[in-house]
């Protein structure tokens, strides 16, 4: 005796509204964190935008050569001060492949340094077609570098210490054209991104320190006034 055609008919009909509802469920869970996200760039004053697919394109390395450029994803544009300024800022859900695989934070440094620096925790299962030279530990993280004598000389221990305060849930922080970048699970909250942009912000002010000679040098008038009579006393 044959199963009846009504049973795959109920079957069919239970398996419909199982995936709908679970569909409804991640559509709740992007609305909601896509709210969280507004709210928290409006709360720092900073811009948000729904969708970048042309930000992620900026970069090659770290979390977008792994999961792939994709599309940027509640993104929030802002700056934030370091120890030594004020410093561009994103955060970006990074979609690949029709899901979001990450958080992206990056932070602008004012240099653009000739190597792409990956600095990921042991327990990543690298995929990647193409990786990069593997350099080797670099404090409880392994670093992977476009060029070893370049990357040598970036790597201090203020950046070992910087790198090891991010945190090792966050997967792989990377130094790339220009930018400090780190990538965060998803989901993370507004007050983790928070600190994991300190966190990056603290390795851009070690590879990027800002240039003290560079500030315009103030005068205090009463010295501007003795070295101008001393000049004068001189030519008596």
């Amino acid at each position: 005796m044959g199963i009846p055609a009504w049973f795959w008919f109920v079957v069919a009909v239970v398996a419909g509204v199982g995936g709908g509802l679970f569909l409804l469920r991640d559509r709740a869970r992007l609305t909601s964190r896509n709210r969280e996200r507004r709210r928290w760039a409006a709360l720092r004053g900073w811009q948000f935008t729904e969708a970048d697919p042309a930000l992620p394109k900026q970069w090659t390395g770290g979390a977008v050569a792994y999961y792939g450029d994709g599309v940027a994803k509640d993104v929030v544009t802002g700056s934030t001060f370091t120890a030594d300024g004020r410093r561009k800022v994103f955060v970006f859900d990074l979609e690949a492949g029709g899901r979001i695989n990450v958080v992206v934070a990056a932070v602008q440094c004012k240099r653009v340094h000739p190597v792409v620096l990956e600095l990921w925790v042991p327990s990543t299962p690298f995929q990647r077609e193409h990786m990069p030279e593997l350099l080797g530990p670099v404090g409880q993280r392994y670093a992977f570098v476009s060029d070893i004598a370049a990357a040598r000389a970036l790597i201090t221990p203020d950046l070992v210490d910087a790198t090891e305060e991010i945190g090792q849930d966050i997967a792989v922080a990377w130094i790339e054209r220009g930018w400090v970048l780190a990538a965060a699970a998803p989901g993370s909250s507004p007050s983790r991104l928070e600190r994991l942009l300190r966190g990056i912000g603290e390795i851009a002010d070690v590879v990027d320190p800002f240039d003290t000679d560079e500030r315009p040098l103030r005068v205090v008038p009463s010295q501007a006034e003795d070295a101008a009579d001393e000049r004068t006393g001189t030519d008596d």
